[in-house]
């Protein structure tokens, strides 16, 4: 069985990924080729493949390359999702509390609270999700200095914070509001608007701002909430 060559995988290690070419990546998703196919070679076919087919079609045309079996298809397919996943929230327009429900949805699943960070540009366009910290089952500790570091770092004009309720029951908790109303204090403090804080979970979600336990400030005005 024909590897991958230690260079690519030098190459990521001190470069970092953005600087690989496709097919090295490729080539790193593979691990290897086969006596008849080399990695390089291969990684070079389902390249092609990628560029000339929908997402759709990805796993059927891969298995009609020479050495690529459903391991290996199944593989790229599942490495194009996760990339699907983790950039398409980027820029996307955030105009109501169940606009941003899609992109933190995944972490609905998890055993564990995970507390979010979502950093908005002036137009309310999303720039980054962060998960800030992870909990046990029912409970997450959140300091606003971690909170607002990284959306300083983000240079954000609003966020909007969220997390899982692994329960299902999204009602928040005595904590929850707490939390909520520290940070919304020291958001018209740092001059970074709290637009929302939204709980999540497999079958539903409840927003802060919806359920009117946090209105955002306006221009010049400390937010109040209930």
């Amino acid at each position: 069985m024909e590897k991958i060559k230690p260079d690519v995988r030098e190459k990521a290690l001190e470069h970092g990924f953005s600087f690989l070419f496709d097919e090295e990546l490729v080539m790193l998703i593979l691990g290897s080729g086969t006596r008849q196919m080399p990695v390089e070679l291969m990684s070079e076919k389902i390249v092609d493949v990628l560029y000339d087919y929908d997402a759709e079609e990805v796993v059927e045309n891969l298995l009609q390359l020479k050495g690529v079996g459903l391991g290996k298809a199944l593989a790229v397919a599942a490495a194009l999702e996760l990339g699907r996943r983790r950039s398409c929230h980027l820029r996307a327009p955030i105009k109501s509390p169940r606009d941003i429900v899609p992109f933190v949805k995944n972490y609905a699943v998890c055993d564990k609270e995970h507390f979010l960070l979502v950093t908005l540009n002036g137009g309310h366009e999303i720039i980054q999700i962060h998960v800030i910290t992870v909990g046990t089952l029912n409970k997450t500790l959140i300091h606003p200095r971690e909170v607002f570091s990284v959306a300083m770092k983000d240079n954000a004009a609003a966020i909007i914070v969220s997390h899982n309720h692994p329960s299902g029951n999204c009602e928040p908790s005595e904590e929850d509001i707490e939390v909520t109303e520290t940070l919304r204090k020291v958001s018209v403090i740092m001059g970074i608007e709290l637009l929302d804080h939204v709980i999540v979970s497999r079958e539903t979600y409840f927003s802060f701002l919806e359920n009117k336990i946090l209105t955002p400030a306006k221009r010049g005005q400390p937010a109040q909430t209930a």
